[in-house]
């Protein structure tokens, strides 16, 4: 067996992107929640997303009191509480494996490989993921808002690979290419593969 490990990523992999309307729709309803302006509080949302998935925020919560705070408004618990509701609800409905998703997981597992997952997402996504399809089915599980660490660094290939037990140069890396995540994994001696989303020509 040429490889020994084969390490996925998430988002546009194993699961659909999110559309960017519905994006928008969640983002107005938390918004009106919090009574915030619903344009300002979607761009600040967006354009914070780094702090969201490097680790400076550690909770929704934080992100969410953050944002009121630079728009210059003082919620209250109940709102916040409703805000992160709806913001919990949308990651439940975007975390769903894609058709051949789990099968392929466990069958290569069936063949022997250890199968990690890195994915560069806010702390919604290891808030939610007990209750997901995917609860267990990884041998490990690097998400970059825990680890503060983020594709295309060279230390978050290298952190899945040492709790992996295995070396760089024994694993596949699968994804979509986003964040110049292949060019990342081959950096690191890492062999890359990329996946299409079956949406695009």
């Amino acid at each position: 067996m040429k490889y020994k490990a084969v390490i996925f990523d998430l988002f546009g992999t194993l699961i659909d992107n999110f559309t960017d309307s519905e994006y928008a729709r969640v983002l107005r309803e938390m918004a009106t929640v919090l009574q915030a302006p619903a344009d300002e509080f979607s761009n600040l949302w967006r354009d914070t997303f780094y702090l969201r998935t490097n680790g400076s925020h550690k909770t929704h919560f934080e992100s969410i009191r953050y944002i009121c705070r630079q728009i210059g408004i003082t919620p209250t618990d109940e709102q916040v509480n409703k805000a992160s509701d709806i913001r919990l609800d949308y990651t439940r409905r975007v975390l769903v494996p894609r058709p051949a998703t789990l099968p392929t997981i466990r069958e290569l597992k069936t063949r022997g490989y250890k199968v990690g997952l890195i994915s560069d997402c806010s702390p919604e996504t290891p808030e939610v993921w007990p209750e997901t399809p995917f609860n267990n089915i990884f041998d490990i599980t690097v998400f970059s808002c825990v680890v503060s660490l983020k594709k295309p660094d060279p230390r978050i290939y290298l952190y899945a690979c040492e709790k992996l037990g295995v070396k760089p140069e024994d694993c596949l890396y699968v994804g979509d290419g986003s964040s110049n995540e292949l060019t990342g994994a081959a950096f690191v001696g890492m062999h890359p593969v990329m996946i299409k989303d079956p949406g695009e020509t």
